[in-house]
C-alpha cells in the first residue's frame, strides 16, 4: 500500500506555473520532515527542496527562486509551488518523509522512509 500520493503535474508551457501536492494516507505528514526530488528519464533522482520538523527549509541551488516547499499541517498536506518552469524541469517529481531523527541528510534519497509513486511534469518549450 502507497502511503504518499502526489498529484498536481501535468503538461505545460515554459514559463507556466504548477502547484505540486503531497498526501500522507496515515494523517501524520505534519510530524514528519518532508522533501521533495525529481527524476528525469535516464538521470538519477535529484533533491529538490525540504522542510524539516521545526520548518527549517532548504532548496537545491538551482531551484531557489523558482520553487517553494510548504506544509499545511491543519490539513496534513505538503506542496511544491513550482514558477516560471523550464523545459529542464520535465521530470516525475516525488515527495518523501522522514521520521524525526538525529541526523536529517535532506539531500538524500536514503535520508528518507516512505516514498510517492511520483507525479510527471512536462514543460515544452
Amino acid at each position: 500500500q502507497v502511503r504518499l500520493v502526489e498529484s498536481g503535474g501535468g503538461l505545460v508551457q515554459a514559463g507556466d506555473s504548477l502547484r505540486l501536492s503531497c498526501a500522507d494516507s496515515k494523517r501524520s505528514l505534519s510530524s514528519h520532515a518532508m522533501g521533495w526530488f525529481r527524476q528525469a528519464p535516464g538521470k538519477e533522482r535529484e533533491f529538490v527542496a525540504a522542510i524539516t520538523w521545526n520548518g527549517g527549509i532548504y532548496y537545491a541551488d538551482s531551484m531557489e527562486g523558482r520553487f517553494t516547499i510548504s506544509r499545511d499541517n491543519a490539513e496534513d498536506m505538503g506542496y511544491l509551488q513550482m514558477n516560471n518552469l523550464k523545459p529542464e524541469d520535465t521530470a516525475v517529481y516525488y515527495c518523501a518523509i522522514k521520521s524525526p531523527t538525529e541526523h536529517f541528510y535532506y539531500t538524500r534519497v536514503s535520508g528518507y522512509d516512505y516514498w510517492g509513486q511520483g507525479t510527471q511534469v512536462t514543460v515544452s518549450s
